[in-house]
């Protein structure tokens, strides 16, 4: 793909200014579009209730919570916690986002309807996981205090290009986390409320990488340079959670999400669609991201390939000793 466009310039000719004025029309139509393909729906029609009971405190019949009162798997707790504990911190991104791009016009409108969408999830992940008992009560708020008393600051708030670019990956990554979740909770219940969500996910990244193929169009060097930037310095927005570094490796052993994944199903699909490793026509500081760009994924897809073969011969480990 060759960019053509009397926006070709250094990366220092494009504010943040100027960029939220030259794609608020694309971020107008992609709200109208993502307002046409959303359907509403109502959290509470995903949590079984008629399972819960009250625990412990005010009420006299309380239930203790022990880990076996309910159907979720030991790796589907753990990412359930972090994936709520990540929801969790919605004030502060909401706060992040509104100040990169303002709550007027087509971004306001955007950023207050995104911020609407992403409460449900929050919402229904805390009501299942308390009336099926999945997880302890005490811990999850003890979690969430902790975490959400630290605040968040974006890795990218420094930059509307970087956030739209971040974003655009960072909200596939929670759909491929949010399915798999569900596909190992062993619970078709949370599996289904999972898959719910994910689908929400999954138009909020359609939205965003819409909008970074415009920014390729209008400030390929500079949109190029934040796409490496992102890429190579990756993390999730709950990397703060307490325990974080433990619970993700359990999670990458437990196939919610690892290297591999991360390379397959967040990284190269978006690349792939946006056709970034064929664009050409570009200045010295974008040719030389997208060079750095393509260096990275191989590497990536090298380290993901070791990991694969220690998690092949772990599992061989582990079905040994089980037929012994």
């Amino acid at each position: 793909m060759t960019i053509t466009s009397p926006h070709l310039g250094s990366s220092d000719a494009w504010t943040d200014a100027r960029l939220l004025f030259a794609l608020e029309e694309v971020v107008e139509n992609e709200l109208n579009r993502h307002l046409k393909v959303a359907k509403d729906w109502m959290p509470h029609e995903y949590v079984p209730f008629s399972d819960g009971r009250n625990f412990p405190g005010v009420f006299e019949d309380g239930e203790p919570w022990e880990p076996q009162q309910s159907k979720v798997t030991d790796i589907g707790r753990i990412a359930l916690v972090v994936n709520l504990l990540t929801e969790d911190n919605l004030p502060s991104y909401h706060h992040e986002i509104a100040t990169l791009f303002g709550r007027d016009g087509a971004w306001g409108t955007w950023v207050h309807r995104w911020t609407a969408e992403e409460g449900r999830h929050g919402i229904v992940m805390r009501d299942y996981l308390l009336t099926s008992r999945a997880v302890d009560p005490d811990k999850l708020e003890q979690f969430r205090m902790s975490h959400m008393s630290e605040g968040f600051e974006s890795d990218n708030r420094h930059s509307m290009l970087h956030s739209v670019a971040y974003v655009a990956f960072q909200e596939l990554a929670t759909r491929v986390s949010h399915r798999n979740t569900g596909h190992q909770s062993g619970d078709p219940v949370c599996d289904r409320m999972l898959a719910r969500i994910a689908t929400d996910e999954n138009l909020h990244m359609v939205f965003y990488r819409n909008l970074l193929g415009a920014a390729f169009e209008l400030a390929p060097d500079a949109t190029m340079e934040a796409v490496r930037d992102v890429v190579v310095n990756f993390r999730m927005p709950g990397h703060g959670i307490p325990g974080f570094e433990r619970a993700a490796a359990q999670m990458a052993i437990g196939e919610i999400y690892n290297m591999r994944i991360h390379h397959d199903d967040v990284l190269a699909p978006v690349l792939r669609f946006l056709k970034v490793m064929e664009i050409d026509g570009l200045g010295p500081d974008g040719q030389k991201a997208q060079d750095e760009l393509g260096l990275y994924m191989n590497g990536l897809d090298a380290e993901a390939a070791k990991f694969d073969e220690k998690l092949a011969a772990r599992k061989a480990r582990m079905a040994a000793r089980a037929a012994g």
